[in-house]
C-alpha cells in the first residue's frame, strides 16, 4: 500500500491517535487524509511486530474506533489538536 510522505511529527501523532481507544479512524482520516487501511499499513511499518500485533488485537472489532458503530455521540471528549 502506498502511503503519502509524512513528517516524523505527523507519523508520531497518527500513531498516538491510533493507540487512543476513543479516537475513531474517521478522525484520523479527517485530519490527515489517511484511510483505515493506510493507518494499519503505517502502524505495521513503524512499530515493532509484537507491538503491532498487540495493537491490532485491541483495535479489531472495537466499536469506538468506527463512528458508524459508536453509541456515545453526546458529551464525548475532543482534543484541541483535532480538527472538525
Amino acid at each position: 500500500m502506498k502511503l503519502p510522505e509524512l513528517s516524523s511529527a505527523t507519523i508520531n501523532r497518527v500513531i498516538e491517535m491510533a493507540w487512543e481507544d476513543r479516537t475513531p479512524f474517521d478522525a484520523i482520516a479527517l485530519q490527515y487524509d489517511l484511510q483505515e487501511k493506510q493507518v494499519i499499513a503505517l502502524m505495521r511499518r513503524e512499530m515493532k511486530q509484537s507491538s503491532f500485533k498487540m495493537w491490532r488485537q485491541r483495535v479489531t472489532g472495537r466499536k469506538t474506533k468506527h463512528l458508524a458503530q459508536r453509541t456515545f455521540d453526546s458529551g464525548r471528549f475532543r482534543s484541541q489538536n483535532q480538527k472538525g
